[in-house]
């Protein structure tokens, strides 16, 4: 019978995922799947955003950065209130009234390698990134730290 606990296929995934990167989400599923796990691609792809993995050319990652570049993020947390494309490489950040500037700076100091550079207004912080890719990358980590805090 497949193990179907959630924490334990997603302890797996991190693991599979520190030893190299996954090509595909499909590849995944297959190796979760001869291991004895309950695996569908839809349940992995919750998994792989619940994990915070980044999507890169050489597949599924986790991201490298260090946790001091994470706790940047996780202390303005609870000053964001929504996240949203603004085309291929601008995200546009809603925070708290007044917490614009202290939540752009959060993203300076962060060394998020997705971030190009960023510009904090009252409660608006506009984020450039080099790609979609990145952008998509960046969406997913600093829903994964807000999570986190």
């Amino acid at each position: 019978m497949p193990n179907t606990n959630h924490e334990q296929r997603r302890d797996a995934i991190r693991q599979l995922l520190l030893e190299r990167p996954a090509a595909t989400q499909g590849s995944l599923v297959a190796t979760l799947r001869a291991a004895g796990y309950g695996a569908t691609q839809s349940g992995v792809s919750r998994d792989l955003k619940e994990i915070g993995a980044i999507k890169t050319p050489a597949g599924y990652e986790l991201p490298t950065g260090s946790r001091d570049d994470d706790d940047q993020l996780t202390a303005v947390a609870e000053l964001l209130r929504t996240i949203q494309p603004a085309g291929p490489n601008l995200l546009v950040v809603k925070t708290a009234i007044g917490a614009a500037q202290r939540v752009a700076l959060a993203f300076d100091r962060s060394n998020w390698p997705e971030v190009i550079g960023n510009i904090g207004g009252d409660d608006t912080v506009f984020v450039a990134t080099e790609s979609g890719i990145a952008q998509k990358n960046l969406i997913t980590r600093i829903e994964h730290t807000a999570r986190s805090r």
